[in-house]
């Protein structure tokens, strides 16, 4: 039997009917054969982080993520961009991620879906200084940009057009095999 090779896919986006969260929803619709992917459903429920509640106990919403970050073999993020930087919620999600080892020389990648003309290049650059302080592997063949207007996103909540659907086939491969 061939293990499965999980990737837990993390929206930086709370919005309703987000294209970075109908990006995630349509890489797993198009995972290749021998991964999966899982997505993170839980960045609206963690509490503001407090180092000094980062320790056991933890609230469970924290201890929920941590164990989500420890059983994934990968992680693909895809965030949008907030006033030139990460969205204070998706920051705090990675914040609660520094106080543990799950991330640890874990492959990690990220999928632009920015249509905008700075191609949130702010939030992905902070996203690549964070992602340095939790010791992951970022898989550069894995990180993409593609462009994805709100109008591309079907009532379904996925990308449909076979183009993206394409790209989004080959990060997932990269990240399965960086």
């Amino acid at each position: 039997m061939t293990k499965i090779f999980r990737i837990l896919a993390i929206s930086g986006s709370t919005r309703a009917g987000s294209t970075n969260s109908a990006m995630l929803a349509t890489a797993r619709a198009v995972v290749p054969e021998g991964a999966a992917v899982d997505i993170y459903e839980g960045l609206r429920s963690l509490p503001h982080f407090d180092p000094d509640d980062d320790r056991d106990p933890l609230p469970a919403a924290v201890a929920d993520l941590r164990g989500q970050l420890t059983e994934a073999d990968a992680v693909l993020l895809c965030t949008p961009e907030y006033a030139g930087a990460l969205p204070g919620s998706f920051k705090n999600l990675l914040d609660w991620a520094v106080g543990s080892e799950a991330m640890d020389g874990k492959p990690v990648a990220w999928i632009n879906v920015s249509s905008s003309i700075t191609g949130a290049a702010g939030a992905h650059a902070s996203l690549r200084t964070v992602l340095g302080y939790l010791s992951t592997r970022i898989v550069e063949d894995a990180c993409v940009h593609i462009p994805v207007p709100r109008n591309a996103v079907g009532v379904d909540g996925l990308v449909h057009d076979d183009a993206v659907r394409e790209q989004a086939r080959k990060a997932l491969s990269a990240l399965a095999t960086g």
